[in-house]
């Protein structure tokens, strides 16, 4: 019994270094990263430019806040949290028209109704702003 164990342990130990022996050998492939024509910048993706975008607009530096949710929707022109921010970076510009654009578009692209429903401080906004914009016109109600 003992030398049967013997035997197998050789054995898998065996296998385990020859397993070794040959990927140390083997060069891993690693895809390359896409190439960028900006001077060799690759983007974070559009959840990391919210994310940044998020913590300069909490800084109160909106050109840089802008910038990265421009940043994000150049990565994917449906990212709905970058239309969010964009609507808060205009509103601190009193850029009251594109603030707007910038929170319906997020509205519209919030991948539900029910997420819809859910954005209220959006639709505040929304309210806010169509009627700062144009105070003659009658409340809209959704």
């Amino acid at each position: 019994m003992f030398r049967c164990l013997k035997a197998v342990w050789f054995v898998v130990l065996g296998g385990a270094l020859a397993t070794y022996v040959v990927c140390a050998q083997v060069p891993e492939k690693r895809p390359s990263p896409a190439p960028s024509n900006d001077g060799g910048y690759t983007s974070p993706g559009p959840k990391k430019c919210v994310e940044v975008g998020n913590f300069y607009l909490k800084r109160g530096n909106l050109s840089a806040a802008r910038s990265r949710f421009d940043e994000a929707l150049k990565d994917d022109a449906h990212y709905a949290p970058a239309y969010l921010g964009l609507g808060k970076v205009y509103e601190g510009m009193n850029q009251k028209q594109k603030a707007l654009q910038a929170y319906q578009r997020y509205l519209e692209e919030l991948p539900s109704s029910q997420a819809a429903a859910d954005a209220k401080d959006a639709q505040r906004a929304v309210a806010r702003l169509q009627k700062e914009l144009n105070p003659s016109a009658p409340p809209d109600h959704h």
